[in-house]
Formats: C-alpha cells, sequence, structure tokens
C-alpha cells in the first residue's frame, strides 16, 4: 500500500524533495463567501446542529450550498447517530455490535470530512487551502515596516509637546 500523500504545506517545509511541480500559492481556486449558514433540509439535534454550523462557518470558501449540502446533512445525522449510540454502548459495556457499529461509524464520518475537504491533505487537493506559517524572518520585517521612522517620532513628539 503506497503512503498517503503529504500536505502541500509540508512539501513546502521539506523543501519539494521529488522536484514536483506545487501549486502556486497566488493561483488557489476563490469561492465566493456565503453570506449566511443556510438550514438543512431536515431535522437535526444538537450535535449535527452544531456540526453544520461549524462547517459552514470554517469551510466557506470552499464548501458549496449547491453540491455539498447533502453529504454534509448526511455526515450531520451520522453524528447525530453517534452521540445515541456512544451513550448506549457506555451504559451497555457488552453490546459488542453496538461498539463495532459505533468505530464503523467514527469511520464514515471522518471518510465524509475528509471529502468536504476538513484535512490538511483534502484541502491542498482542492486547491483551495494552504496553511502558511510566519518565518521568523517574515515576522521581523514586518515588525521593522510596521515601525515609524526616526523622523516620523520626532515630528510627532515635538507637535504633543506644551510650548
Amino acid at each position: 500500500m503506497p503512503n498517503p500523500p503529504k500536505p502541500t504545506e509540508l512539501k513546502r517545509k521539506l523543501g519539494n524533495p521529488g522536484k514536483q511541480k506545487l501549486p502556486d500559492e497566488n493561483n488557489l481556486i476563490v469561492l465566493p463567501p456565503i453570506n449566511k449558514t443556510p438550514e438543512p433540509d431536515r431535522k437535526l439535534f444538537e450535535a449535527g446542529q452544531g456540526l453544520w454550523n461549524k462547517v459552514w462557518s470554517m469551510g466557506q470558501t470552499w464548501i458549496s450550498p449547491n453540491s455539498d449540502s447533502e453529504l454534509l446533512l448526511m455526515t450531520c445525522e451520522m453524528v447525530d447517530e453517534r452521540v445515541r449510540l456512544r451513550a448506549l454502548v457506555w451504559n451497555n459495556p457488552e453490546l459488542w455490535r453496538e461498539r463495532k457499529a459505533l468505530r464503523d461509524l467514527d469511520v464514515a464520518i471522518v471518510r465524509n470530512l475528509s471529502l468536504l475537504g476538513f484535512t490538511p491533505v483534502d484541502r491542498s487537493r482542492l486547491g483551495v487551502a494552504e496553511v502558511k506559517r510566519q518565518s521568523k524572518l517574515e515576522e521581523l520585517r514586518n515588525r521593522v515596516n510596521q515601525k515609524p521612522s526616526t523622523a516620523e517620532v520626532a515630528d510627532n513628539s515635538s507637535q504633543t509637546t506644551p510650548g
């Protein structure tokens, strides 16, 4: 079985040892932002509704109400089912079939969230998101660029002193 793909962020950090062409940071696909969270077509309970709201707020740059809402709705329903099944298994440790069903449900939820782009690898495959942390050198340059020059400081201090 081959190794799982590495996120683009990790490839950039490692210096791209395979010398494969990486996606251009400036050519990422940007979808228009969603103004408000759409309402689910079916009733969700607390856990499912929480996931629904979180996904629409966090994934608004790549989640589409037209094509992704049904998969997301099914995933939210799985989360609701997981909460009830987990309580049943927690209270009855001898229910091994239900425990296995809970583990299978966990796998299905993770797979669906992955299909929706909620892992770094999947976001890089979609070409919509890349986590880029500011290096110490970039951070220092930004601080230096944001500091006012000594001439500006002298001008401001001379204007504020009473005469």
